[in-house]
C-alpha cells in the first residue's frame, strides 16, 4: 500500500468564482485569484481539494489532469463514496447531494470545500462496517498500487492499515484487490421462467382511471382538471381490438402544464394491474425518459415494488457488457494506471447500479471526463458483438435482466428508435429475445409521448446507409481486426467451435470471409479523396478506443476494392454538383441528388451489387445450415450450444445479412432514375461530411435512402402487435392561426394525423385536445429583437451576452447550428463569469446533456446553451429558468430529403409546409418556459425577419413585441424584477 500521497485533511481548496478563483489556502484564508495568479500558485502550492478537475484545467487553459490526477478532486472521492448517485459537478450540487441547506452553503467558494470533504469521509466511515466493507478495502488497496491520489485518505477511513498483514496484503480470509474488480462474480443471476400468459383485454373506464390518478396525487392534492380529463381520454387507447391490424388510436394534444405524464400512467398501470400485461411508455429523448421514470415513483414509492413495476430499456450499446469489462481487467496489467483506477471506479458502480445504463442511467455524465470516455466505450456493448448464450456472464447481463424484467413489468419506459426496432425485429423473426417472436405477452399497448417526433424516429430507423463507415465496420464485424492488436472478434472466432468439423458450415462461412474483403479495408478514409488530392493523405492515426488502443497497422496496398471504387465515385459526383468546393468540404456535409449519374458510377455499382451478393448468399447458406443443425443434432446439442446457435443467426440476420440486402437494392436504384411528375417511395441522394466524432480531416461518403414519408413503415410494423396505442404531445396540431376557425382546426388535426402515422391505419383515431392550465399573458412576455444581424457572430455574441446579463442568468440560449454556439460561447463566457453567472455549453463541455441540464437546474444563475436536444423535453421548474433566447427562426433545413418531402408531401403548398414546422418548433422552445403555476419567464427571438404569420406558434393571450436590443433588456429586466418583488411579498 502506497502512503505518499498528500493528505486531503489540511489541503488548500480551488474553485471558479465570478470570472476569477476562490482560494483557501493552508492557513485559511480566502484569497480572490486572477487565472495567471493561480497558474502561478499551483506550481508551489500543496495539492488542492477541487471539484471536477477536467472543467477546471479547461478554465486555465492547462492540460487535461488525466489520471492519476494530480488534484484531489472531490468528485472522484463521491464517485468511490456514493457510487450511482447523480450529481451536479458543482460545489452547489455536491453540497445539496451531500444534504446541505442553501443557508449553509452561501457563496460556495472554496471555504466550502473541506466541508464537503469531511461529510464525504464521514459517510465512508459508516460504510465501513456495512455489507461492502470487504470490496472497499480490496478496492482501495488495488487503489493505492494505481496510484490513485485518494487512496492514502481513504485508507485512513477506513482503517485499512490495521487490516492488512505484515507483507502489506489483505488476509486470506479477506476478498482480494484482484477479485474485487471480477464484479460479475458477485451480481445476482437471472432465472429462467416461463412466458407469462398472455394479457386480458378488460378495458378501463374514464371513472377508474381519475380514482386512480387520485390515488397516484394523494387524497388531499389538488387535481387539475386538464389532467383529470386528459387521463379519462387516455383510456380509449385500451379499449379491446375488434379487428387485427387495426388498432384503438387516441391522439391527444396536452398543452404544456397538463401533467400527461401522470395523466397517461394512470389508465395504463391501471390496466397493466388488471389484465396482467406491460404498457410500453415511448419517448423520443432521454430527459423525459428520466423524467417518466421518476414520476413513476409516485405510484411505486416502495423500491423493491417500484423495480418490479417499472423497467427501463434502452438498445444494447448503452449497456455495461461483462465480457468487456473482463478482457479489459484481464489486460489492465499491461495497460496504463488510469485504465485501472477507470475499471476499479467502474466496478465500485457496477456493484451498485440499479440497470447497468453506462449513458444516461445512474452513472454521473462527468465520469467519462474524469476517467476517461474511451473506457466507457471500452467495456459497453457494441453494436453486433454481443454473443448472447455463448457469453460466460450471461445469466448475469444487465441487458438480459432488463428482457427478462420486462416480460413481468407493468410499464416499460422505453425510447421510439427501440420500440420500432423491436416491434420491426419481432416480426421479421430477429428478435434480441429469442422468445420474443412468439411471446403471447409480447406489449401490445404503447403510449408514444413526445409524439410529434415519430416521424423522426421513423426516418432515422427505416433509412439505410451504403457508406464507408458502415461498410468498414461490417467488415470488422466479419473480419475482425486484421492482424491489429483489438478486442475485435471477428465472425470465425465468434463462431468457433459451432463450425469446426462441420464442412457444411465450414464452407459458407470461408466463403463469406473471402467476399468480406470486398468491404473497405483499413485506411480506406485516407485513401478516399487521394486521386482528386494535390498531395498524398497523411498516414491515418491507428484507432484507440480507450481500454484497447491498437497498434499502429502496417501500410495496405491500395487495390481495387469494389467499394472504395464506388465511394470514390460517389465522391466525385457530390464535389461537382455542389457548390461549394476547395476544402470546404472537409468541415461541412455536401449532398446531391443520385441521378443523373456521372460516368462510371452505374458500372462501379454493378460490380458492387455483384460482390455483396457473393457475400450475403454464403451468409444465408451459413444461417439455414445452422438452423437445419438445430434441428439434425436436437438429441445432441446442449442447452449452451443451442443457445449460442439461435443468438448467432439472428445476429447474422441483423448485422449483415439484412443490411448487405438493403444495399443490394439500393444499388438497383441506380438503373431506375425517377420518373419526372411521380412520388417516388423513396429518396436516394449522395453525402459527403465530416462527422462530428471523427478526426479532423476524415471524410465519409455515402448513398443514403429514405422514405418519402417514413410513418408508412411505422405503421407498417404496429399494425399487428400494437392492440391500442397513445399518442401524445403539447405540439401535435400546428395552428396557422388563434383565430377559432373549423377549417383550419380540420386541417391542422389532419397534418397532426399525417404527421404521426395515424392516418395509415385502417380506423380514424380519437381526437383530444387539453389546453395548458398556464395564464400566459400574466407569466410571459415575448419579443422579437429588431436591431441586430443575427448572421453576424459578433452581433449575434452582444445580444446573448446583453440578455443574459439583463435577466441576471437563468438563460436557456437555443442554437440551430453548433458552429454559431460554439461562436457566441467563445466571446461572452468570459464576460458572465465575471459577473458571477457561470456558461455552460452543449457541444463546449464535455458532459452528456442530462448532466448539464442538472447543473442549469442546480445553479439558479447559470446559463445554458443548446441545440435540438435542449428544445424538446427539458423540464427545468423554477427560477432556475426564466430566458429562452432562440438565435434565429427554426426554419427545416435545407437539403435535398426536405426538398423531396415539400414537393411530394405539403398538398400543393411548399411554403406552408415550411412554416408548420417553424411553428411547431417554435412552440417546443416557448414551452421550456413555463413549467409550473408559479413560473414566470420572457422568451426571445433574435431574428428581424420573423414573418408574422409564424406568430400563432405562440399560446393565445402571448403579446409578441418587437423592440431594439436595448428596449428588450430594459423590458426583460423590469419584467423579471417586478416578479421577484411580488414572489417576496
Amino acid at each position: 500500500m502506497q502512503t505518499s500521497f498528500p493528505s486531503a485533511y489540511d489541503a488548500p481548496a480551488l474553485v471558479a468564482y465570478k470570472g476569477a478563483y476562490s482560494l483557501l489556502t493552508e492557513d485559511g484564508e480566502v484569497l480572490h485569484l486572477s487565472a495567471q495568479d493561480v497558474k502561478q500558485n499551483l506550481q508551489n502550492m500543496p495539492c488542492p481539494l477541487v471539484i471536477h478537475a477536467p472543467a477546471l484545467a479547461r478554465r486555465l487553459d492547462l492540460p487535461h489532469p488525466g489520471q492519476p490526477a494530480p488534484w484531489l478532486d472531490l468528485l472522484e472521492l463521491f464517485a468511490f463514496v456514493h457510487p450511482a448517485t447523480s450529481v451536479a459537478p458543482t460545489p452547489r450540487g455536491l453540497a445539496l447531494a451531500l444534504g446541505m441547506q442553501d443557508e449553509d452553503i452561501g457563496a460556495a467558494e472554496a471555504d466550502l470545500l473541506p466541508r464537503l470533504l469531511s461529510l464525504l469521509l464521514t459517510n465512508l466511515a459508516r460504510q465501513n462496517n456495512g455489507t461492502t466493507a470487504e470490496h472497499l478495502a480490496a478496492l482501495t488497496l488495488r487503489l493505492g498500487q494505481a496510484g490513485w491520489i485518494w487512496s492514502g485518505t481513504v485508507a485512513e477511513t477506513l482503517g485499512l492499515h490495521e487490516k492488512l498483514t505484515p507483507q502489506g496484503k489483505l488476509p486470506e480470509t479477506m476478498l482480494q484487490p484482484g477479485d474485487a474488480l471480477r464484479i460479475w462474480r458477485f451480481l445476482p443471476k437471472w432465472e429462467e421462467t416461463p412466458l407469462p400468459p398472455p394479457p386480458a383485454s378488460h378495458p378501463i373506464s374514464p371513472v377508474e382511471a381519475r380514482e386512480q390518478l387520485t390515488k397516484m396525487l394523494g387524497e388531499d392534492a389538488e387535481i387539475r382538471t386538464g389532467q383529470a380529463d386528459f387521463a379519462s381520454v387516455a383510456t380509449g387507447a385500451f379499449e379491446p381490438r375488434n379487428v387485427r391490424g387495426d388498432p384503438a388510436i387516441v391522439l391527444a394534444e396536452a398543452g404544456t402544464g397538463t401533467g400527461k405524464t401522470l395523466g397517461y400512467i394512470a389508465p395504463a398501470s391501471l390496466w397493466a394491474e388488471r389484465n396482467k400485461g406491460a404498457v410500453w411508455v415511448s419517448t423520443y429523448t432521454r430527459h423525459l425518459q428520466r423524467q417518466i421514470e421518476q414520476e413513476t415513483r409516485r405510484l411505486y414509492p416502495d423500491q423493491t415494488t417500484h423495480r418490479q413495476r417499472v423497467v427501463l430499456r434502452k438498445g444494447r450499446e448503452n449497456y455495461l457488457c461483462l465480457l468487456n469489462m473482463e478482457e479489459a481487467v484481464n489486460t489492465a496489467s499491461s495497460r496504463p494506471a488510469g485504465i485501472t483506477i477507470a475499471l476499479i471506479m467502474l466496478a465500485r458502480w457496477g456493484l451498485a447500479t440499479a440497470d447497468g445504463d453506462l449513458f444516461g442511467g445512474d452513472l454521473p455524465g462527468w465520469f467519462g471526463d474524469l476517467f476517461g470516455q474511451g473506457n466507457l466505450i471500452g467495456v459497453a456493448d457494441r453494436r453486433g458483438e454481443c454473443i448472447h448464450g455463448a457469453c460466460a456472464h450471461y445469466q448475469h447481463c444487465f441487458v438480459e435482466h432488463s428482457i427478462r424484467r420486462a416480460r413481468e413489468a407493468d410499464l416499460v419506459i422505453a425510447n421510439h428508435a427501440l420500440v420500432m426496432a423491436q416491434a420491426a425485429y419481432a416480426q421479421a423473426g430477429m428478435s434480441d429475445d429469442a422468445d420474443e417472436t412468439d411471446d403471447p405477452s409480447a406489449p401490445s399497448r404503447y403510449v408514444f409521448d413526445e409524439g410529434h417526433h415519430l416521424a423522426d424516429a421513423a426516418d432515422s430507423a427505416f433509412s439505410a446507409e451504403l457508406s464507408g463507415l458502415e461498410a468498414a465496420e461490417l467488415r470488422r464485424w466479419l473480419l475482425g481486426a486484421e492482424g491489429r492488436r483489438s478486442r475485435a472478434r471477428g465472425l470465425k472466432r465468434r463462431l468457433d467451435d459451432l463450425v469446426v468439423g462441420h464442412p457444411k458450415l465450414e464452407t459458407p462461412l470461408e466463403a463469406a470471409l473471402m467476399a468480406a474483403t470486398a468491404l473497405p479495408a483499413p485506411g480506406w478514409s485516407s485513401r478516399l479523396g487521394q486521386e482528386q488530392a494535390d498531395e498524398p493523405p497523411p498516414p491515418e492515426p491507428p484507432e484507440d478506443i480507450g481500454l484497447f488502443p491498437l497498434e499502429p497497422e502496417a501500410p495496405q496496398p491500395v487495390l481495387e476494392n469494389p467499394t472504395e471504387v464506388f465511394l470514390r465515385l460517389l465522391r466525385q459526383q457530390a464535389l461537382a454538383r455542389t457548390q461549394e468546393g476547395g476544402k470546404q468540404h472537409v468541415y461541412a456535409a455536401l449532398e446531391c441528388d443520385l441521378h443523373p449519374l456521372v460516368p462510371d458510377l452505374a458500372e462501379a455499382g454493378h460490380l458492387l451489387a455483384r460482390a455483396l451478393t457473393r457475400l450475403v448468399e454464403p451468409l444465408r447458406t451459413l444461417v439455414e445450415r445452422l438452423h437445419a443443425r438445430l434441428e439434425e443434432d436436437a438429441e445432441t446439442l446442449d442447452s449452451t450450444t443451442r443457445g449460442r446457435i439461435e443468438a448467432m443467426t439472428r445476429a447474422l440476420r441483423r448485422r449483415a445479412i439484412s443490411r448487405l440486402d438493403a444495399w443490394i437494392a439500393m444499388l438497383s436504384a441506380l438503373d431506375t432514375p425517377p420518373e419526372p411528375d411521380t412520388t417516388p417511395s423513396h429518396v436516394h441522394f449522395i453525402r459527403v461530411e465530416r462527422r462530428e466524432k471523427q478526426r479532423m480531416g476524415e471524410q465519409d461518403v455515402g448513398l443514403y435512402r429514405h422514405w418519402l414519408d417514413p410513418t408508412i413503415p411505422f405503421a407498417g410494423i404496429m399494425a399487428i402487435p400494437a392492440q391500442g396505442m397513445l399518442i401524445t404531445s403539447a405540439t401535435l396540431r400546428d395552428q396557422q392561426t388563434n383565430e377559432p376557425d373549423s377549417d383550419n382546426a380540420e386541417q391542422a388535426w389532419e397534418a397532426a394525423e399525417a404527421r404521426t402515422g395515424a392516418n395509415h391505419f385502417p380506423s380514424p383515431p380519437l381526437r383530444a385536445s387539453l389546453a395548458s392550465p398556464f395564464d400566459y399573458a400574466r407569466q410571459t412576455r415575448a419579443y422579437i429583437v429588431t436591431d441586430i444581424d443575427n448572421s453576424s457572430i459578433v452581433d449575434l455574441a452582444a445580444a446573448f451576452r446583453t440578455l443574459f446579463l439583463a435577466s441576471g442568468g437563468g438563460g436557456l440560449g437555443l442554437f440551430t447550428a453548433i458552429s454559431r454556439l460554439r461562436g457566441v460561447y467563445d466571446r461572452i463566457a468570459p464576460t458572465l463569469e465575471e459577473n458571477g453567472l457561470p456558461l455552460y455549453a452543449q457541444h463546449v463541455d464535455a458532459m452528456d446533456n442530462n448532466t448539464l441540464v442538472d447543473i442549469f437546474r442546480t445553479e439558479e444563475h447559470a446559463c445554458l446553451l443548446g441545440t435540438d436536444a435542449m428544445r424538446d423535453g427539458v423540464d427545468v421548474p423554477g427560477n432556475a429558468l426564466r430566458l429562452v433566447v432562440f438565435e434565429r427562426v427554426p426554419w427545416p433545413r435545407p437539403d435535398i430529403l426536405h426538398r423531396e418531402r415539400r414537393i411530394h408531401l405539403s398538398g400543393g403548398d411548399p411554403k406552408s409546409f415550411d412554416e408548420r414546422i417553424a411553428r411547431l418548433r417554435l412552440r417546443q422552445a416557448f414551452g421550456r418556459l413555463i413549467r409550473r403555476q408559479s413560473d414566470r419567464g420572457v422568451f426571445v427571438l433574435l431574428d428581424r425577419r420573423t414573418p408574422t404569420r409564424l406568430l400563432s406558434a405562440f399560446p393565445e393571450g402571448v403579446e409578441v413585441r418587437r423592440l431594439g436590443l436595448a428596449d428588450t433588456a430594459r423590458e426583460l429586466a423590469a419584467f423579471l424584477a417586478d416578479t421577484e418583488r411580488a414572489d417576496q411579498n
